[in-house]
């Protein structure tokens, strides 16, 4: 006969189920509610999020120019311009060769497109030159046709690149005050907090500051490993612009997804302007594997042990911010990961019982050590002094 329900017990596993299931809904609106005002204030965030990611970047050099004595003003806009200059030299490393290159690229795309023709006119596909010239008409004409949804499109690029500028502007300025009064900022919270927040939130921003340090240098090893192995097979592919392909390959690499479909686009479309459809395939898979190494393998492993995440972690947050925000999301989605991940150990350490001392085991008792005779024999005792007798009386007189 099987076992009836205690009515007691039911009841307060229900009372209990109820609670926490009321508790979880208001930690998911409160949840809610702090998602929808950060995305209603993104314009002032996003810049605040790059300001933060370009300073971890640049306080290591600023920390030295401080230990060396200098003011926080001078070291913040020496390595500011510092930074300005090595952008325009990576703009330049990679513009100037291409532009030097550029009169045989436009010679390589006219002899490609040419042989594009001359294949399209041959077996299997036997179209001539007044097929190819009624397509281009109806091209034209649709892309007439489309003017207006062209020009939206066109407007809208626009306003993304000028919301770009915008955006690198602000970040610039933005690591420049970072840099400058970034090491009284934890002093200055801990003043403004009350109670037992003036210790915790101190804490915690410092442990996520050293954690988007440790993200940014690992993005960094990254794009390293990608500009030297894709550089390496280019080089060995005879591919023109070796040099600034991979400088272009270790900047993409800081933009996930977009940064390594555009890198690896123009790797391509310059080995097949060079040197034909078989190059290009090469480059292509020289892409192909070198980037599902380091989505696969190098990100995973060296970006969790730089963040303390699980490779399996890095590569299903990738994953899932890619599917929520697109390209920002995948490139928020690993340090927002390490953040959280940072908040809920120390909330851990706090809530967590310190360990309790291991009691001392009971000592075995010590037998008695054997007493060893002395090889020279008894020593003879010393005489005790004897009591000093008495004189005895005169006898009596007879």
């Amino acid at each position: 006969m099987s076992a009836s329900l205690n009515a007691g017990k039911t009841r307060a596993a229900l009372r209990t189920s109820a609670r926490i299931s009321g508790e979880l809904l208001l930690v998911l609106v409160a949840t809610g509610v702090a998602l929808w005002l950060l995305g209603r204030m993104w314009s002032v965030v996003w810049p605040l999020v790059v300001g933060l990611l370009l300073t971890t970047l640049t306080w290591p050099p600023t920390r030295w120019l401080l230990r060396r004595g200098l003011r926080p003003a001078v070291a913040a806009s020496l390595v500011t311009v510092l930074f300005l200059l090595v952008g325009a030299g990576t703009v330049a490393l990679i513009a100037v060769p291409v532009a030097s290159e550029a009169g045989e690229l436009g010679d390589g795309v006219v002899a490609g497109v040419q042989k594009l023709r001359d294949w399209a006119e041959g077996p299997p596909l036997n179209i001539d030159d007044a097929q190819i010239s009624t397509a281009l008409d109806a091209t034209i004409a649709r892309l007439q046709d489309s003017a207006g949804s062209i020009a939206t499109t066109a407007v809208t690029g626009v306003s993304t690149v000028v919301s770009g500028v915008v955006t690198a502007v602000l970040a610039l300025f933005l690591m420049f005050f970072f840099l400058k009064d970034g090491p009284r900022f934890l002093p200055w919270l801990r003043r403004q907090l009350p109670g037992r927040l003036a210790t915790d939130v101190p804490a915690v921003a410092a442990r996520c500051w050293n954690t988007l340090g440790a993200f940014v240098r690992s993005q960094a090893l990254v794009g390293l490993i990608d500009g030297v192995l894709i550089g390496i097979g280019l080089w060995i592919l005879d591919v023109p612009l070796v040099l600034p392909l991979a400088v272009l390959t270790f900047v993409s690499a800081f933009v996930p997804i977009i940064g390594a479909l555009f890198a690896g686009l123009v790797a391509v479309l310059i080995a097949l302007v060079s040197n034909g459809l078989v190059n290009a395939l090469l480059v292509l898979a020289v892409i192909i594997i070198v980037q599902q190494l380091e989505g696969n393998v190098f990100q995973p492993i060296i970006q969790s042990r730089g963040l303390g995440l699980h490779a399996a972690v890095v590569l299903l947050a990738v994953t899932l911010g890619g599917s929520l925000a697109g390209i920002v999301g995948s490139l928020l989605a690993v340090p927002v990961a390490a953040l959280i991940a940072v908040v809920w150990n120390y909330l851990r350490e706090q809530l967590s019982d310190p360990p309790t001392p291991p009691a001392p085991e009971p000592s075995a008792p010590q037998p008695p050590e054997p007493s060893t005779p002395d090889p020279s024999g008894p020593r003879p005792s010393a005489p005790q002094p004897s009591a000093p007798q008495s004189p005895a009386p005169d006898a009596p007189a007879a």
